[in-house]
């Protein structure tokens, strides 16, 4: 879109979804990539009477279309509201506003009178010329002078064609100004059959289908400004004033900033000092388990060393708030007895984490690094992944919302696109393909990882053979790879859950998932982008497991087993693994994975640490080097003798991003924060970063 945009020299574009503004943070990012100022938009339903009303005779008369289109950040702030009502107020087969609404939150706003089913071309289609000027009316005194245009198109409707007449009269008698669109469904004239087979998925029809809803004409696509200029000639006034409205539309968003939630004390004390006084009396209980005599003074300033110095840096960054609240929910599902799991990702690097009881690892223990997860010369959120037992995830769940308050905290939107596999069948069974043909095409395509249609016909002969072949297997695959990638339709994230500072709808807009729950309209990364924090509440049925069995054992043996104390160098448990018997042990149990622990014979707790990361996708190929070298079959050397402390665990193999870390202190003489970001570099593959 922003290409053709691009090559068609427009300074400006705009995006009016539907009812929603789902997509406006990665529309404003992407047109401000492409040197294109975003307008951001909504084509809103707006209900006849009022958005309570849920009387109307079916779809059709439930509501009637407006466009709106943001002219700051008022605007902006109002059309949030606006789009978040709709759902949370006056949903009925869609998410309404009324005028009432509509009179609340104008500021800012620019609106026009939108297609033939806005209220205006409705009443004109019908006949109803009174009705039309008083709506048009309406809508000027609620938007104010300036602020409100009639809406004309050339779509090669005939009922268009009535529709302009009466909005030109309207004008004039009026003095209201006219503006030319074009409502554009797909980029190019030549896409129009594939977003009809997209309209097919959405509504479950088949192209055979003579009933289905479909568009008329195949005029819905991004017009230049020359074809606009040639189709408006009659009125050119209508063209330059999508100009003037480009112009007085001039929203900026700040992504620089981060809107933590309000973690409450009552003791005087600052978060700061608050986070403190936790980890040291934390650290002091972990010294009770790892200090055996006077003697350990080193290993005790080290630890105190490392913990002073992630307090200064969480300090530095603001982030006190963020590490109590976390604190906060894992500490009260431990007093629920709600299974927590130890940690995972870069969190378990934070001795403050550990101190504080939000992870069960000691990151000095195993080599964890705290600028992994917060590095001082990047600022970003940290981001702590939590697992729950799933049978106690809601109660976590519903404790957060009672603490901050129910309008502070919503579960976070996904979407679903159509990949490479899906989409294929999807557009089979819109274009009425028998599902054997179509199901024999999508195994074609390999079991890759996020993987196109074009990456597919490269690596799979048989596609394009299939193609060759047979016109409508060649057909199916063009209009997959002309759909593939879209959204295909909203879901609730598995984990995710924003807390902010202020109620929600202050800061984004809010929908309900057919559970009717509240959920964001910005997907996870977009409420990254405008700095809100979210946190993630897993589920993972491991931790149920494990309650189960020990509930189990005690129940049966009279045992009371604690998980945190279970020995690490327990021989049974060493045999058992090297036997592959690991059906039902979490990341373990497949086919792979017990080949590699009978043939590498895992006999403490690094090896099993090493290979569960040696078994991931990249670095596959270093198991048999890795199985040769511990085993003794082939000799273990380091390039210089400063890698031996660092490799030594891994038998001299670079096998974790830590080990990077270390390589570039120890070597290059980087700074821990600095070899994080060569690391983060490595791991994206950011060529020129690596190259620097």
């Amino acid at each position: 879109l922003f290409k053709k945009a691009k090559d068609f020299q427009m300074p400006a574009i705009a995006m009016t979804d539907h009812g929603n503004i789902f997509g406006a943070i990665d529309f404003y990012q992407h047109a401000y990539k492409f040197g294109i100022k975003p307008i951001i938009g909504c084509e809103l339903y707006v209900a006849p009477k009022t958005r309570f009303d849920r009387n109307s005779t079916g779809i059709g008369e439930s509501s009637r279309h407006l466009v709106v289109l943001v002219k700051n950040m008022q605007g902006y702030r109002n059309l949030v509201k606006l789009t978040s009502a709709g759902y949370l107020e006056g949903f009925y087969y869609r998410p309404r506003v009324d005028k009432e609404l509509l009179q609340r939150h104008h500021e800012g706003l620019i609106a026009t009178s939108a297609c033939l089913h806005g209220e205006i071309a409705s009443f004109l289609l019908a006949g109803d010329r009174e009705a039309a000027i008083r709506t048009a009316r309406e809508y000027s005194e609620i938007f104010g002078e300036g602020n409100f245009y009639l809406e004309i198109m050339e779509n090669g409707l005939p009922e268009q064609k009535k529709a302009n007449a009466g909005l030109l009269e309207l004008s004039r008698l009026l003095s209201l100004p006219l503006v030319a669109t074009n409502d554009c469904h797909y980029r190019a004239a030549d896409d129009a059959e594939a977003h009809d087979v997209l309209l097919c998925i959405q509504t479950g029809k088949t192209l055979d289908d003579r009933e289905r809803m479909r568009f008329e004409t195949d005029h819905f696509y991004l017009r230049s400004p020359e074809e606009m200029k040639q189709l408006f000639a009659y009125c050119p006034e209508a063209i330059e004033n999508t100009v003037k409205i480009a112009e007085k539309c001039n929203l900026t968003l700040d992504f620089g900033q981060f809107h933590l939630p309000h973690f409450k004390l009552e003791n005087g004390q600052t978060l700061d000092e608050h986070l403190e006084m936790l980890a040291k009396k934390g650290l002091e209980r972990i010294f009770a388990h790892i200090l055996t005599n006077d003697a350990d003074a080193g290993l005790r300033a080290k630890y105190e060393r490392r913990l002073r110095e992630e307090l200064s840096i969480i300090r530095s960054m603001g982030f006190a708030g963020y590490f109590l609240i976390v604190a906060d929910f894992i500490n009260y599902a431990k007093m629920k007895k709600i299974p927590v799991g130890p940690g995972r990702g870069s969190a378990a690097g934070s001795l403050v984490a550990y101190a504080t009881g939000i992870t069960d690892i000691d990151p000095i223990r195993y080599g964890l690094f705290f600028e992994r997860f917060l590095n001082p010369d990047r600022k970003s959120m940290p981001d702590i992944d939590t697992d729950f037992c799933p049978e106690g995830r809601d109660e976590i769940i519903h404790y957060v919302t009672e603490k901050y308050g129910s309008d502070h905290v919503a579960q976070i939107i996904t979407f679903r696109t159509m990949q490479a596999k899906a989409v294929i069948r999807d557009v089979g069974r819109a274009m009425n393909i028998p599902y054997a043909e179509v199901d024999a095409i999508a195994k074609m395509v390999p079991g890759v990882l996020n993987i196109s249609l074009d990456e597919a016909l490269n690596m799979e002969p048989r596609l394009k053979e299939e193609a060759k072949k047979n016109e409508k297997i060649e057909k199916l695959l063009t209009l997959s790879r002309l759909l593939e990638g879209l959204n295909r339709h909203s879901s609730t994230h598995a984990a995710g859950v924003v807390i902010s500072d202020i109620p929600l709808v202050e800061r984004v807009p809010l929908c309900k998932s057919p559970k009717d729950d509240v959920v964001t309209q910005f997907s996870m990364n977009d409420l990254q982008s405008a700095g809100l924090t979210k946190f993630d509440f897993l589920g993972l049925k491991t931790l149920t497991v494990i309650k189960n069995s020990l509930e189990m054992i005690e129940k049966g043996r009279g045992d009371e087993m604690n998980m945190d104390a279970l020995p690490l160098n327990d021989g049974p448990t060493y045999d058992l693994l090297q036997r592959g018997d690991t059906d039902g042990i979490f990341q373990l149990e497949s086919s792979g994975m017990k080949d590699i622990l009978i043939n590498m014979k895992p006999d403490c707790i690094e090896d099993l640490i090493a290979l569960i990361a040696l078994y991931r996708p990249g670095p596959m190929d270093m198991v048999p080097d890795f199985i040769a070298r511990k085993i003794g079959k082939t000799k273990i050397s380091y390039v210089v003798p400063e890698l031996e402390p660092i490799l030594k665990e891994t038998y001299g193999i670079i096998l974790y991003q830590e080990q990077v870390m270390q390589i570039a202190n120890a070597i290059g003489n980087y700074s821990m924060a600095e070899a994080d970001n060569l690391r983060k570099s490595m791991s994206k593959k950011i060529t020129e970063v690596m190259d620097k």
